[in-house]
């Protein structure tokens, strides 16, 4: 059931790490560290949520209970690669990884983890009520 939506997370990897080059390349000369990491956190949801609302589409869910499961699969995969790919494959410190989970510092990150979490279920949602 949810195989191919484990295979459908993916591509959410690859859409992160060009909007997260896009950041660091453009956005950071311009606006500075953290400004830049907000505009990229907006930036990524809006991609994030075309992307999810086309999978949707194509790949219909079938109820409620199976779009919160993807979600929450995918936000497993998303937190796991996070931290396991941006440790040991890409060699950032622990220090540095849990510094955009601070939302007081102005780090908004939690907000994608959010939306990755809850997207699938509310384009469900939203398909269902426009049936």
């Amino acid at each position: 059931m949810l195989h191919k939506y484990f295979l459908l997370w993916f591509p959410l990897v690859v859409i992160a790490i060009i909007n997260g080059t896009i950041r660091v390349l453009f956005l950071k000369d311009y606006l500075g560290e953290l400004p830049a990491h907000q505009v990229s956190v907006f930036t990524g949801i809006v991609l994030f949520g075309i992307y999810i609302m086309i999978v949707t589409r194509i790949w219909k869910i079938k109820s409620g209970v199976q779009a919160l499961l993807i979600g929450f699969m995918w936000l497993c995969l998303t937190v796991a690669f996070e931290f396991v790919g941006g440790h040991y494959l890409f060699g950032n410190s622990w220090e540095k990884l849990f510094h955009d989970y601070n939302i007081t510092q102005g780090r908004l990150w939690i907000l994608v983890l959010v939306w990755v979490t809850f997207a699938p279920y509310l384009f469900f949602k939203w398909k269902s009520y426009a049936e």
